[in-house]
């Protein structure tokens, strides 16, 4: 897989964690940097760490999907990347959050990793490496979560959801990709 898509893939699973980040900018009371930082390190952490999870359950049942590894691995991706477009769409009530607790952060870093189980499944499907791509999706999640954070009380709410629905259409795109690659050759 070329760079320019594990980039793509990066930056779409790191806009539910960009969009939680900014929500979080605007409502937690102390915004000094130590708390962005530790926001984003976990978000990274998480990002990085789900693919590998998703990766190491494909490579058990491999030769029992190996048929319509392509399919699945795009299913996958439209799945995650309309379930990210509908979020975005959904009017939700807003939760005003005080502060940053451990559980809070523990819930918000798995919730928003989700997605990138299933990507590390997709990968293990299509056979790739999965040491570079949790690199790069862990550092990129966590440059997104720290900027989100930072910027959350100037970006405001319109931007969150506009986000989300681009990282939707992103990783539709890519699932469309996959699936026509595999057709094609």
């Amino acid at each position: 897989m070329d760079s320019a898509t594990i980039l793509l893939i990066a930056v779409s699973l790191a806009m539910d964690a960009f969009a939680v980040s900014i929500a979080h900018g605007m409502t937690i009371q102390n915004r000094r940097a130590a708390t962005g930082l530790v926001m984003a390190f976990s978000f990274g952490a998480f990002q990085a760490a789900m693919p590998v999870l998703g990766w190491l359950a494909g490579l058990t049942f491999i030769e029992l999907i190996a048929n319509f590894d392509h399919w699945l691995a795009f299913g996958l991706l439209a799945f995650i990347g309309g379930k990210m477009i509908y979020a975005a769409r959904t009017p939700s009530k807003e939760e005003k959050e005080t502060k940053l607790t451990a559980p809070v952060l523990l819930i918000l870093s798995v919730a928003t990793s989700i997605d990138a189980l299933a990507v590390g499944l997709s990968f293990s499907l299509l056979r790739e490496s999965i040491t570079i791509p949790i690199i790069i999706i862990g550092v990129v999640a966590f440059l997104l979560s720290f900027a989100g954070f930072s910027f959350g009380n100037k970006l405001g709410k319109f931007f969150e959801r506009k986000v989300q629905v681009i990282g939707g259409i992103v990783l539709i795109g890519i699932g469309i990709k996959i699936l026509l690659e595999h057709l094609l050759t």
